[in-house]
């Protein structure tokens, strides 16, 4: 059963990200923003902290601290209260060295953990989500087919974040019936990566179209060779994930809007005491708090040993749902200056769009 309050230890975790969040990310991610780019240096920081690697073995260079979705929830609503495309960024390799670490074969962990746990970030990425209104991320449109010792992938994704960069691209695809998870090399003929995809939010966040054209990779790449993946588990992870997220931009925007209305005086008095400005930040206020909820209770589940797709699910669309509903009062409790790029209120409203359409629309 999961807890209302953080352990000690969490705390000191989440500390240490609030304190990057404060120092670095939050009073640049307006220029992030507008510029398209995440400074190196903010993502080594981060890294530096070790979140992403610390459930890695310490034979592969990792501390070899128990996996805790809980305390990556309390971390990603840490770093997305600074900016979604940081959080995202900063923590893409976690997703990455997951499910490699709970379903990898042992030359898999071997091929790829170590270089995850060097000194400086991991280039890295995923491509799940694909071009299409009736995508499931539970049953991709991308192929997987078996001939001999390879497996041949064709279809299309988007939203690859650091695809551009990556050495290696975890991919998925449909193999007999089931979606499983597959290992490409960022070298292969068969895969490419297009352009940078421009976006209505994220946009210092680097995301690229990915196509696989009788892209051949050799058979233990499959993610869990011949036994496979727990692709369930990684979606619930996925979507625990995005709600998450969707918590700390939620409660970045209740935060600036609220000290806003206590400043903003209109007809000799500030307009917190307008019943309906009131009520707004109040909704803004229990909103947040049960997105957040939904997104512990998801990832008590997952660290329970669970797969957890009831709960992340219903986290995923409650905060997709519930968190535009949140920032589009942030952005009407501030008015004519809410739609004014210099407030961070329409960057949380851009951006929160985005908890849906990542990993696929939240309502399939």
């Amino acid at each position: 059963m999961f807890g209302f309050s953080p352990s000690k230890e969490q705390k000191m975790v989440k500390d240490s990200f609030s304190e990057i969040v404060r120092d670095f990310v939050a009073q640049n991610a307006h220029d992030m923003d507008e510029s398209g780019e995440i400074p190196a240096d903010f993502i080594q920081k981060t890294w530096e902290l070790g979140a992403c690697v610390a459930s890695v073995p310490g034979e592969f260079g990792g501390d070899g601290m128990a996996a805790s979705p809980v305390l990556n929830a309390l971390i990603l609503e840490e770093l997305a209260a600074g900016d979604m495309a940081f959080a995202v960024a900063a923590m893409l390799p976690s997703v990455f060295i997951g499910p490699i670490l709970e379903d990898g074969t042992p030359e898999q962990k071997k091929k790829y953990l170590p270089a995850c746990c060097g000194e400086k970030f991991a280039p890295v990425s995923l491509a799940m989500t694909e071009p299409f209104m009736d995508f499931d991320a539970a049953a991709p449109k991308t192929t997987a087919v078996r001939k001999g010792g390879s497996y041949v992938l064709n279809g299309q994704k988007c939203f690859a974040a650091k695809a551009k960069a990556s050495k290696v691209i975890m991919v998925s695809a449909m193999l007999d019936g089931k979606p499983q998870l597959f290992l490409v090399d960022a070298k292969n003929s068969g895969m490419a990566v297009g352009e940078r995809e421009k976006t209505l939010g994220l946009y210092a966040l680097d995301t690229y179209p990915v196509t696989l054209t009788g892209c051949e990779i050799p058979a233990e790449d499959r993610l869990g060779g011949d036994a496979g993946c727990n692709h369930e588990r990684v979606l619930s992870k996925t979507r625990t994930a995005m709600a998450a997220m969707a918590a700390g931009m939620c409660r970045a925007s209740f935060d600036f809007v609220r000290k806003y209305a206590k400043e903003r005086v209109q007809f000799g008095e500030p307009i917190a005491y307008r019943q309906s400005v009131a009520f707004m930040i109040a909704q803004m206020a229990y909103e947040t708090d049960a997105i957040r909820l939904l997104a512990w209770k998801a990832a008590s589940a997952l660290e329970a040993g669970k797969n957890g797709t009831r709960e992340s699910y219903l986290a995923k669309l409650y905060a997709a749902e519930t968190g535009m509903l949140v920032c589009d009062f942030g952005v009407q409790v501030m008015g004519g200056h809410g739609y004014i790029r210099d407030y961070p209120v329409e960057r949380y409203y851009r951006n929160i769009r985005g908890v849906a359409m990542i990993e696929g629309l939240a309502t399939v």
